[in-house]
């Protein structure tokens, strides 16, 4: 076997591959040989996909091996069963991958940008996506971040080299545009099923909300269990599109609805939300630091430094730490030491 994971034979594993979604995948699917590429050229490989290899670039880089020790919603949790921005990502994965499977969509596809849509979020989730909002007079979107992970930071600013279906798909998992492909709609939509599910599990577990609290209008619809929701959400999304990715009507409403009971019931609950101006003005004082002494930011940033500014480089180190790592960086710079006497 070569460097380019090339084997011998008439029709390679890849070219193999890429024959049968052609065969199998759906009209409105993406194919891997109808990729619009990268922006550094690459031979390709002879048993991997376009697609497929960015999935691996993804799971292989440091920024998604950090996603396990950053905040899902509850900050600092004591327990163990809480949900990480890791965890949530798997969860999103699974959960588009399954739409995608059942529409005839690219799973590979689906899966890269599932993998890599949070790849940019701040320690201390939201709250921290806040406190640099306030700070990076640019403004601060983790999506936005995300891109600029792949593209830029990891890889010493060389970067993932992704395809641009997948960058595109990264950079519209949340808000505003719809991503070009179906499979980049699929993970937006797959995204919302996954916290929204997850958060109630998680407040169940902390205490915070009861299973019977939820509206009864609301679980007659949707389901008394986790499972049971998710495969009612699943099987909406998997009906309901058509002319693009979308839950049924009904289903959709009910959605909604749960969405405003949890925004009003666990998101502004004092459990999840006590510590957050602590990790804000935590994130807001390591911002100012390293503004004031760029000298104490990482060398690797240093090119940063003289081609965006000095607040870019620092919001790019910041959101890069995993919560514990901000701590002890706050603690290092700001809390005095003890000594022997």
């Amino acid at each position: 076997m070569k460097g380019n994971c090339e084997v011998k034979g008439l029709e390679t594993i890849r070219e193999r591959t890429e024959n049968r979604e052609k065969e199998f995948l759906s009209a409105f699917a993406a194919l891997s040989c109808e990729t619009k590429g990268r922006k550094r050229e690459e031979p390709p490989c002879e048993i991997r996909t376009a697609y497929q290899r960015d999935r691996d670039r993804i799971i292989h880089c440091p920024a998604f091996r950090r996603l396990k020790h950053k905040t899902q919603v509850f900050l600092a949790p004591e327990r163990d069963h809480y949900r990480t921005r890791l965890t949530h990502t798997l969860e999103v994965s699974q959960i588009a991958r399954t739409i995608a499977r059942a529409l005839q969509l690219n799973e590979d596809l689906t899966e890269a940008v599932a993998l890599g849509h949070d790849l940019g979020h701040t320690p201390f989730g939201h709250a921290g996506e806040r406190a640099l909002d306030r700070c990076y007079s640019e403004g601060f979107r983790h999506y936005e971040q995300s891109v600029r992970v792949v593209e830029l930071l990891e890889k010493h600013g060389a970067g993932l080299n992704l395809t641009r279906e997948v960058i595109d798909g990264i950079r519209c998992h949340t808000k505003g545009q719809a991503a070009e492909t179906w499979e980049g709609r699929v993970v937006r939509i797959a995204d919302k099923i996954a916290y929204m599910n997850h958060d109630i599990d998680d407040a169940i577990r902390a205490g915070i909300l009861k299973e019977t609290e939820i509206p009864p209008h609301i679980l007659g619809r949707l389901g008394s269990s986790k499972s049971e929701r998710i495969s009612i959400m699943i099987g909406s999304v998997i009906e309901g599109s058509g002319e693009d990715i979308a839950m049924t009507p009904d289903i959709a409403e009910v959605f909604t609805l749960l969405h405003t009971f949890l925004f009003d019931t666990v998101y502004i609950h004092k459990e999840a939300k006590g510590e957050e101006h602590k990790a804000e003005s935590l994130i807001v004082s390591l911002f100012e630091h390293y503004t004031k002494k760029p000298e104490e930011l990482p060398a690797e940033f240093k090119k940063i430094i003289e081609t965006e500014g000095v607040a870019r480089a620092a919001c790019d180190y910041i959101a890069g730490m995993t919560d514990r790592y901000a701590v002890y960086t706050y603690q290092n710079l700001f809390v005095p030491k003890a000594w022997d006497i």
